[in-house]
């Protein structure tokens, strides 16, 4: 079946078969790799993408059920040239190591500040619950954060 949707602000098609999860739609069929496929039951938040504006798995999405969604990958946040305000702080907080569970990060936290740029701790480790990250042991992810939320405030 033919599924016609919006990706990183693109109109994209994609041929899809059967029960295919988004997340294999995304990586294989439209060639955006940043979203991870690690657990394969949304449970670690690595394969994150913004679908209709609610963070999901993409792993747990049907692909066919997305037909003229707007998702936001990865790939659709911050650029090359000139990286998102979390993309940024992490970086400069050392808060990336093997770099897995990166991508779920940096979509499920531009979520929230695009929600709310000035949240709570507690708001940004409830934001953060559904990623799992097994290096960096959360601190340099979550002091980064913080000090994004405490910004301008």
């Amino acid at each position: 079946m033919i599924v016609s949707f919006k990706v990183n602000g693109e109109d994209r098609v994609a041929n899809v078969a059967g029960a295919e999860s988004l997340l294999t739609v995304l990586r294989e069929e439209l060639e955006l790799p940043g979203s991870k496929n690690a657990c394969e039951q949304g449970e670690c938040g690595s394969c994150s993408v913004i679908l209709d504006g609610a963070l999901v798995t993409s792993c747990l999405v049907m692909a066919a059920d997305c037909e003229g969604s707007e998702v936001t990958t990865v790939e659709g946040i911050g650029s090359e040239r000139e990286l998102h305000a979390v993309q940024q702080v992490l970086l400069d907080h050392g808060a990336v190591q093997c770099g897995f569970c990166t991508p779920g990060f940096v979509v499920a936290a531009a979520h929230l500040f695009e929600q709310d740029p000035h949240p709570s701790n507690d708001e940004i480790k409830e934001a953060l619950s559904g990623n799992i990250c097994r290096c960096t042991g959360y601190g340099a992810i979550l002091r980064g954060l913080e000090a994004l939320a405490g910004e301008g405030s």
